[in-house]
């Protein structure tokens, strides 16, 4: 059995900056060079973030560079792209925009087993400095804890 490269691409910052409240798995609307470069790695979710135009969501941007071997037909890098949802999660998502605080954050670019690229976002709400200090200090604690009990054993 052939094993198939597995495709994931992090925003390493949105747990850093933000309270991840609920997750959603929305699909992606892309050209054929859009999901080449993604299979090759070549994205970018740092500085991304979800917004509604009508009652439509969409990702503004997420960086997917040029495909190596596109030619004429390639994409712009950071051009917006729709995101697929269900209308009740659409609608669940934009009434909870609408209060103060809130945001919709991109977390994970992947590609599923189907060949399907996938984007798991988060409704989050902003970190103030001091939780920021908090979470680091959790981190350093994890990591130490980790690092006694692997020269423990």
């Amino acid at each position: 059995m052939e094993e198939k490269n597995i495709i994931e691409i992090r925003n390493k910052r949105a747990e850093y900056e933000y309270f991840l409240l609920d997750d959603y798995t929305a699909g992606l609307v892309l050209t054929g060079t859009e999901i080449k470069s993604i299979r090759d790695g070549k994205a970018n979710l740092t500085d991304s973030y979800c917004a509604f135009i009508g009652n439509e969501l969409f990702v503004k941007q997420m960086h997917i560079s040029e495909y190596r071997f596109g030619s004429y037909l390639n994409h712009p890098a950071k051009r917006d792209r729709k995101l697929l949802l269900n209308r009740r999660e659409l609608r669940k998502l934009q009434n909870k925009i609408k209060e103060r605080g809130f945001t919709i954050i991109p977390v994970k670019l992947f590609v599923n087993p189907a060949g399907r690229a996938k984007l798991l976002i988060s409704l989050a709400r902003g970190k103030k400095f001091y939780d920021k200090r908090e979470s680091i200090k959790e981190k350093d604690s994890q990591r130490d804890m980790k690092r006694v009990l692997s020269t423990k054993y």
